[in-house]
């Protein structure tokens, strides 16, 4: 079983939609993972995600309800095989704690959109169609991710 954690400032907006969308995509087509969330920030530790995520979230069937902000810690990379970030700010400083011996994936989700360096953007200043716009580019990309992890263990077997 392949474990993921989406990582982005606060994880009150951007990393919780990931975890939530991509755990529950990867549950309906029946792909076996571990998911979790995080910001590289700790000022939202234990609080749910920000009210207008979880709302834009729920218009498409996503609950994020059970979620609680985190922040990234150094054994994270012991626990999960992909470390995604959704900005390049977010990507230096996992790469800034990342161990020298870790041998899992750090990049950009949106990497798995084909669009090499871009970033989902964070919303929370704005308006309610940012966050339809996070939840347009991070099932996306959830869609790219899981046909690399189901590639990967279609080749295992």
């Amino acid at each position: 079983m392949k474990r993921v954690l989406f990582v982005c400032l606060g994880n009150i907006c951007r990393s919780p939609t990931a975890h939530g969308v991509f755990e529950q995509l990867a549950t309906e087509r029946g792909v076996s993972v571990r998911v979790d969330s995080c910001g590289t920030g700790g000022w939202h530790a234990g609080e749910p995600p920000d009210a207008r995520a979880t709302a834009a979230a729920a218009t498409r069937g996503y609950d994020l309800s059970p979620l609680r902000a985190r922040q990234l810690a150094s054994q994270d990379f012991d626990h999960f095989d992909y470390i995604l970030a959704m900005d390049e700010q977010n990507l230096r400083d996992v790469e800034a704690l990342r161990p020298a011996d870790y041998a899992g994936h750090v990049g950009l989700f949106l990497d798995y959109t084909g669009q090499s360096g871009a970033e989902v953007p964070d919303p929370y200043y704005g308006g309610a169609a940012g966050f339809d716009r996070v939840l347009d580019l991070i099932e996306a990309a959830s869609e790219g991710l899981l046909a690399e992890l189901r590639d990967a263990a279609d080749s295992s077997r």
